[in-house]
């Protein structure tokens, strides 16, 4: 999940297309989980399939993922103000951290009420006439798979976690339809304990993606370093530069998902303050044009001997 998160993509993504993007994603999301848990709902209901209901009501809960997406993505992309003057990037790490805790909900919920039916024998009671609930299933699985896909491109694209996150909560949407077509299809060849085993294992591909976008959440929300890749291309763009002689030290901090730098730089001890003055500024300059995820670079200048 980091490496999916990882900086150093240099697009030219502002605050105002991260909004718009996020927030037409979300909107994508929203209509497709609508359409898809209504279809799913009317199926379970109309074949009485109770793994295609369950289905159903977890497609609606991601309307309320994308929601928050939409909220923390708005909040984030406000400009600074007296009370935030570093800005409020880490709103949407906040998005982040809620969605990971609803999926790492949904997760256990998932795997706790497959293994209360595996123990209890209510498997058993599972039954299915119709093939329509199995193609209700497929037709489930490809579309969140869709979604997943393309919210997991726009994520990557804007360096999002929350869109991230949202992502895989198709995923794990997805999941859960696999869970009901093997319980709708073993019920039609007779095996219907395969369903509970089947949302057992999915459970835990649940939880161990809740547990690795809430540990990415988290790396941004405390001051994390950015990735040693980037760190190692802030080095060359800062030693390449005109009457810089090395650099003396770099440092990097996450927030949101923007970046931080202080880097010092030493510059021959003989020239005037002006000129190292216009050393450091070209730095700044050049640092903020090329790696367009930095939002703020502060440069200190160290004299050197000839």
């Amino acid at each position: 999940m980091q490496k999916e998160l990882k900086e150093g993509s240099h697009q030219s993504i502002d605050t105002g297309e991260f909004e718009q993007v996020a927030v037409k994603v979300s909107f994508v999301s929203i209509v497709g989980n609508l359409i898809l848990s209504l279809f799913k709902f009317l199926t379970g209901i109309l074949y009485s399939s109770a793994a295609m209901v369950s289905d159903a009501v977890h497609s609606a809960s991601d309307v309320f993922s994308s929601i928050i997406v939409v909220i923390g993505v708005r909040i984030s992309s406000k400009d600074s103000d007296k009370e935030h003057p570093y800005g409020h990037e880490r709103f949407e790490c906040v998005a982040a951290i809620i969605l990971a805790t609803v999926l790492c909900i949904t997760g256990l919920q998932i795997g706790v009420k497959a293994a209360k039916n595996i123990l209890s024998g209510d498997y058993k009671k599972i039954v299915s006439y119709s093939y329509i609930p199995l193609i209700m299933a497929i037709v489930s699985i490809v579309s969140k798979e869709m979604m997943f896909w393309y919210t997991k491109m726009n994520a990557k694209r804007i360096n999002s976690s929350a869109l991230m996150a949202d992502a895989w909560h198709h995923r794990s949407d997805a999941l859960s339809s696999v869970g009901a077509l093997i319980g709708i299809g073993g019920a039609l060849k007779g095996y219907t304990v395969l369903e509970p085993v089947a949302c057992i294992v999915i459970s835990v591909f649940i939880i161990k993606a809740a547990w690795e976008i809430f540990n990415d959440a988290i790396n941004r929300m405390v001051d994390h370093a950015c990735s040693e890749e980037m760190q190692k291309q802030l080095f060359e763009c800062a030693v390449s530069q005109k009457g810089v002689e090395r650099v003396d030290l770099l440092q990097t901090r996450m927030f949101g998902n923007k970046i931080y730098v202080d880097i010092e730089i030493a510059v021959d001890g003989n020239m005037s303050l002006k000129a190292a003055h216009e050393i450091a500024h070209n730095l700044h300059d050049e640092i903020e044009q090329t790696f367009t995820e930095v939002k703020h670079v502060m440069v200190h200048v160290n004299p050197i001997d000839s």
